[in-house]
């Protein structure tokens, strides 16, 4: 016994005591993260599981391309589970049929032939009898893997590598969304559309600060598979807010009456995940226990063609109560949780929308990156043997006689590099030359191919060298992907009483903005401002401070964009109804108040935009904006598009200049500059070519001297218009716009009033039509409203007629202009004035008229000039 004991001795010493429950938690913690990183949960990267990335990638080794033949499943199984995945052939059949359904993924990657069941729960056929290979668009999911884009792994056994992730030139983890179930975490994550994702990542490649609501403009909802409706967008909201959110799905139900007579509800879209079959069987049942009412019969008359549920509705039922009943207690309505948890370098995170499409595009960047890299080196490798086949036909006598003489091989090989300085590849590519190549022909060959790796080798080294070029590469790559394989939505949003927001409340009504030389803001209601007779004083309109006075006064829509430019160039955006409401008389807020200006800067000129989601808008449509000096710049609008709470940059000013004025163009307007000492240059906008937002344009006027300044631009959008001009001491005149001849961009400009001790300085033009109205507001803040109808059309020369009486030590500060005007009776006898918006989106405020004693509206010719001075 003593023996025994003492040889079961050293097996005692071997054994180790531990604590149970660290050994439970140090062996949970590990199966944990192999089921969250190995099995459940996708790569944000390219939006796989790695069975799902093994399934096809096992297929591109295989060989079954979208133009192959297609091959047994059992076939393609096999090789996955032989090569890369060491689980049951069941996972790896199930998860090659789910890519294959075209109800359970929105883009399918997988194409099948034979039985792959059906959106009623029938199971596949055994893998032995279905048929697959790849689609197109998986094939984009595997493009240039084995260009050293992506790293390989070991696989199971070490005898092969697999890739840790695919290049993935699709979003498809937005595209297709994923679901899995891991060890205390899960996801869920929906399908969108394809060219609504492809839109979203290219608005944040041009605008890395772009907020999730501006991308929402672009990726705006989830889009399922299978149609139906999306009730209620509050859900979609928090999900691409926060990664988390609650989507209500509804089928696609309409309301007929049968030949009969009876009302029916047709069906023709159900919910994302439905089992239709187990749905017509739950709702049969709760007609039959008397839950749901008004039913009679209920059919299943789907096809190829589509879904067809017929629900036939009792002669005394009420079609909307059924219907509602139906959403209520079956699965025509059914909510989808979306959980967006995926890996991100190997941990799981809950990701926005922003998230998903940052991370897709670092990787799609990491891919390019590498794929470049190994293109260059091949290139370079390629170059290195052209030089030196070229080498050898330069030498050809030689490079012969030297071959023939040597005795070997590696002789030849020896001689080639010492006589002529090749490298071993070199030598050796020469000596495996075929005779053929050495014509004159062959060479020719050589050489233009040799030109052509060059030049690769140089467009390699650029996209290497400059990350714009490489975002502007994936660029055109997702829109290449857009253009082939993009449709339409499947799924419509349906807003529900939840979604109403606070800009709904907020009626989308005309609104005068009125903005004070010191920078007091505000909105008022039209009818403040009523009508007077020309000639008169004018009425009481804003209350500024002794030494402030109305600069900017307009018409814009509650729920427009205003685009408010400075002095310095800078630009801000602002909703309508947030600018403070005040009354005619009121002074308003302080600018600083409601926007991120600069201290110094003041607001200069302002545009109002219709709206800034419309693609078609923005892209076709510019900014032109003019300086003092005499600048002239244009800039699509779609550059300023993207609001920013602190402004951006619109024009660079240099110093002793300033914006003067900024206007909304179609791209093929007339532009007119007046100056202050009343000459005027007109030109084509094409002229003006369109430049970034930090340029600082080009010359538009050439001033006559150091006094003289530009005080106004006009962009013509009416072949009917005429030009009026107003000097400071209140004389002003329309013209017709033909006198005004075309000349290039940059001129001195020609005569548009005679300037005069009595007239003083140009400080205002304006393209006006009959049905105008003109506000004239001088420093004191009087304001006058004035009927263009009532001016008489005069010539550019003459002086004009007295427009408004001034005090001596007052002035003309701004005139404005209302386009379109409807009358409507205020509370007096006088007439209040509705005025709906511009043309261009420009919208101002204007006056009515004036009559002047004949004796004050003098028309006075003069001799007119040219732009180079010259008489005419």
């Amino acid at each position: 016994m003593a023996e025994e004991t003492g040889g079961l001795t050293p097996q005692r010493q071997s054994i180790i005591p531990i604590n149970i429950e660290d050994e439970m938690r140090g062996a949970y913690i590990d199966y944990s993260m192999s089921v969250i990183i190995s099995r459940a949960l996708p790569d944000v990267r390219d939006g796989l599981k790695p069975v799902h990335r093994r399934v096809l990638y096992g297929m591109l080794d295989l060989g079954v391309n979208y133009n192959k033949p297609y091959k047994k499943s059992a076939r393609i199984v096999g090789e996955v589970l032989g090569k890369y995945h060491p689980h049951g052939d069941a996972s790896v059949y199930d998860t090659m049929v789910r890519m294959a359904q075209n109800w359970s993924l929105r883009y399918t990657l997988v194409d099948g032939q034979g039985n792959f069941g059906s959106i009623d729960g029938d199971s596949p056929a055994a893998m032995r009898y279905t048929e697959a290979r790849l689609r197109r668009i998986a094939e984009e999911m595997l493009a240039d893997i084995n260009k050293d884009t992506v790293d390989f792994q070991p696989n199971f056994d070490d005898s092969l590598t697999e890739p840790t992730v695919l290049p993935a030139k699709i979003p498809n983890l937005l595209v297709n969304g994923s679901s899995g179930i891991a060890v205390g975490m899960a996801t869920n994550m929906a399908p969108h559309n394809l060219r609504e994702v492809i839109d979203g990542v290219v608005a944040y490649i041009d605008n890395n600060e772009i907020t999730i609501q501006e991308l929402m403009k672009f990726v705006t909802a989830p889009d399922f598979p299978t149609g139906a409706l999306i009730y209620g967008y509050s859900g979609v909201q928090e999900a691409f807010l926060t990664g988390r959110g609650r989507i209500i799905m509804r089928s696609k139900a309409e309301i007929v009456t049968s030949s009969t007579g009876k009302d029916q509800i047709i069906v023709t879209e159900i919910p994302y995940m439905v089992n239709k079959a187990q749905m017509i069987e739950k709702t049969a049942a709760l007609v039959n226990d008397k839950k749901i009412e008004g039913i009679s019969d209920i059919r299943d008359e789907s096809d190829r063609e589509g879904y067809r549920i017929v629900y036939d509705l009792k002669k005394d039922a009420i079609a909307n109560i059924v219907l509602n009943n139906l959403y209520k207690y079956t699965q025509l309505q059914s909510s989808f949780g979306v959980n967006n948890v995926a890996l991100v370098k190997g941990r799981p995170m809950t990701l926005n929308l922003k998230d998903m499409i940052k991370y897709f595009v670092e990787h799609r960047h990491d891919v390019i990156v590498r794929r470049t890299k190994f293109e260059l080196a091949e290139a370079e490798r390629r170059a290195h043997i052209l030089e030196g086949y070229l080498i050898a036909l330069d030498h050809l006598d030689e490079v012969i006689n030297l071959i023939r003489a040597s005795k070997d091989p590696e002789t030849a090989k020896e001689g080639l590099m010492g006589r002529f300085g090749l490298s071993e590849i070199q030598a050796k590519a020469i000596l495996d030359m075929r005779l053929q190549r050495l014509t004159g022909l062959e060479r020719d060959k050589i050489q233009q191919e040799y030109n052509e790796v060059k030049e690769l080798i140089d467009r390699l080294k650029t996209i290497l060298g400059d990350e714009g070029v490489r975002m502007q590469l994936i660029k055109t790559e997702l829109l290449e992907i857009r253009e082939r394989y993009g449709d339409d939505r499947r799924t419509t949003v349906v807003h529900n009483d939840d979604d109403f927001t606070v800009e709904d409340m907020i009626p989308n009504e005309d609104m005068v903005i009125t903005i004070s030389n010191q920078g007091y803001v505000k909105r008022t209601s039209l009818s403040e401002y009523r009508t007077q007779a020309r000639g008169g004083v004018g009425s009481k309109g804003v209350t500024t401070k002794d030494d402030d006075f109305t600069e900017h006064l307009f018409i814009a829509q509650a729920h427009n964009y205003l685009l408010i430019f400075t002095d310095q160039g800078k630009v801000y955006w602002k909703r309508v109804y947030e600018i403070p409401e005040g009354n005619k008389i009121s002074k308003g807020r302080a600018v600083q108040n409601l926007i991120n200006i600069e201290p110094g800067d003041v607001v200069r000129a302002i545009i109002n935009v219709k709206n800034l989601a419309d693609e078609q808008y923005i892209n076709n449509n510019y900014v032109i904006l003019c300086t003092e000096k005499g600048t002239i710049k244009k800039t699509s609008l779609e550059e300023y598009s993207r609001p920013r709470q602190g402004g951006i940059n619109a024009i660079t000013i240099h110093d002793g200049d300033r914006l003067l004025n900024a206007s909304l163009t179609n791209g093929n307007n007339h532009i007119i500059i007046a100056k202050s000492e009343g000459k005027a240059v007109h030109f084509h906008e094409s002229d003006v070519r369109p430049m970034g937002r930090n340029a600082s344009g080009v010359r538009g006027v050439s001033l006559d001297s150091d006094t003289d300044k530009v005080i106004g631009m006009v962009c013509i959008t009416r072949e009917d218009a005429n030009l009026l001009v107003v000097s400071e001491h209140g004389y002003g005149k329309r013209s017709l716009t033909d006198d005004y001849r075309i000349t290039k961009r940059g001129g001195i400009g020609v005569k548009t009033i005679n300037i005069t001790d009595k007239t003083g300085k140009l400080v205002a033009i304006k393209e006006v039509v009959d049905e105008d109205e003109l506000m004239i507001i001088n420093r004191s803040g009087i304001t006058i409203r004035i009927k263009v109808s009532e001016l008489r059309v005069m010539g550019r020369a003459t002086q004009g007629v007295r427009l408004i009486k001034l005090n001596e030590d007052d002035r003309i500060s701004s005139v404005e202009k209302i386009q379109q005007i409807v009358e409507v009776k205020s509370d007096s006898s006088d007439t209040a004035s509705i005025i709906a918006s511009t043309e261009d989106g420009s919208n101002t405020i204007i006056p009515d008229a004036i009559d002047l004693p004949d004796d004050d509206a003098s028309d006075i010719d003069s001799n007119d000039t040219d732009e180079n001075n010259n008489p005419q």
